[in-house]
C-alpha cells in the first residue's frame, strides 16, 4: 500500500453523557471525505481509543467501514499494552474490512527495540495487512530504534512509519537509512521538514476541522514541489499548531475545532476535560485568521 496524502485520525464524537453520537461521527466522515482527505484513521489517540472499552473500540470500527464505503482508505490502530489485545484489535480490524493498520509502542511497558519489533511482528501475523508503524517516543518514553527497524524491514506489510518524535536527526536517519518504509509527518510543526525529507503523507488530527489548510500544504510541497508556497502555507498554519500543543488540551481543540465548524464533537472522555471559555475563545479567533490566511494563498475558501 502506498500511503500518500492526507490522513485523518477521526474523532469519536459523544453527547453529554459521553455516549456515542453516531450522527456527528457520520457527518465528521462525510465532511472529511467531501473535503478531499485522502484516508481515516479509526482508533488513533485522537479518536480516545485509550477510553473505550474493547467492544466500543470493535463497534467503531465495523460503523466507520460503513461510513467510509470504500471512499477513501480506512487504517485501523492497534494500540494496547499488552500484544494479546493488539492481537484481538488488529483481527478485528481486518474482519471489518480495514485497508491497513497502524501499530504503536504498547505504552507504559518500556519495551527494548527487539521487544517492539516482536510485538509489531505478532501483530502483522495475526492480520497480513499493510501496516503504518508509529513512533511516539513522547507518549511511549522509547524510540523504535534501528534494532528494531532493521528487524521490521524485513516484511513488506511493514511499509510505512508515522514519526512523532520531533528529532530531526530520526528524520533524516529514516530518510537516508530506511528508504523502503515510507515516510509520513507525525510531527505537525515538522510537516515542511519532512516533505522536504521526501515524505508523502501526513497524519494530523488538525485535519478533522481544517481539512483544506493541510490539503493545501501536501498540494504545494508534495504535488507542486512549490516549497515557496508551502513555506507561506505553513507559516499561516503555525499559530494553529502552537495552540494545539500547548497545555495538554489537543484532543480537546481537535473536538472543539470540529465543533466550530458545525459538527458537535462533544466533549472528551475523562479524565479529560473539556476546553474552558478563553481557550474556546483564542482557538476560534486562530481557526478564523488560518482560513483567511490560506483562502488568500489559495485563492479558496476553507
Amino acid at each position: 500500500m502506498q500511503f500518500e496524502g492526507i490522513y485523518t485520525p477521526l474523532v469519536t464524537p459523544y453527547h453529554a453523557d459521553f455516549s456515542l453520537n453516531e450522527g456527528a461521527l457520520a457527518a465528521t466522515v462525510e465532511h472529511l471525505i467531501s473535503a478531499g482527505v485522502h484516508g481515516i484513521i479509526v482508533a488513533g489517540t485522537t479518536g480516545e481509543y485509550y477510553a473505550q472499552s474493547p467492544e466500543e473500540r470493535v463497534d467503531m470500527m465495523g460503523r466507520c467501514k460503513d461510513l467510509i464505503a470504500r471512499r477513501v482508505p480506512m487504517i485501523v490502530g492497534t494500540g494496547a499494552i499488552r500484544t494479546e489485545d493488539s492481537i484481538l484489535y488488529a483481527r478485528a480490524a481486518k474482519e471489518a474490512g480495514a485497508d491497513a493498520l497502524l501499530i504503536a509502542t504498547p505504552p507504559y511497558a518500556y519495551p527494548t527495540g527487539r521487544e517492539i519489533a516482536l510485538h509489531a511482528l505478532a501483530v502483522d501475523r495475526a492480520a497480513n495487512l499493510p501496516v503504518m508503524l508509529y513512533n511516539y517516543p513522547g507518549r511511549m518514553s522509547v524510540d523504535m530504534d534501528e534494532d528494531c527497524l532493521d528487524r521490521l524491514g524485513r516484511s513488506p506489510n511493514f511499509c510505512a512509519i508515522k514519526e512523532s518524535s520531533g528529532d530531526v536527526n530520526r528524520l533524516h536517519m529514516l530518510a537516508r537509512d530506511y528508504p523502503h518504509i515510507a515516510l509520513s509527518c507525525g510531527m505537525d510543526d515538522q510537516a515542511l521538514e519532512f516533505f522536504a525529507w521526501g515524505a508523502r503523507s501526513w497524519v494530523c488530527a488538525g485535519s478533522n476541522f481544517a481539512p483544506a489548510a493541510h490539503i493545501a500544504l501536501y498540494q504545494a510541497c508534495v504535488v507542486e514541489g512549490d516549497f515557496t508556497k508551502g513555506r507561506a502555507i505553513m507559516s499561516a498554519m503555525l499559530p494553529l499548531m502552537r495552540v494545539l500543543e500547548r497545555g495538554g488540551k489537543f484532543v480537546q481543540c481537535i473536538k472543539y475545532g470540529l465543533t466550530l465548524r458545525g459538527i458537535d464533537a462533544g466533549p472528551p472522555r475523562k479524565p479529560l476535560q473539556p476546553l474552558n471559555k478563553d481557550d474556546k475563545r483564542e482557538l476560534a479567533e486562530v481557526i478564523r485568521t488560518l482560513d483567511t490566511a490560506i483562502a488568500h494563498i489559495t485563492g479558496h475558501a476553507k
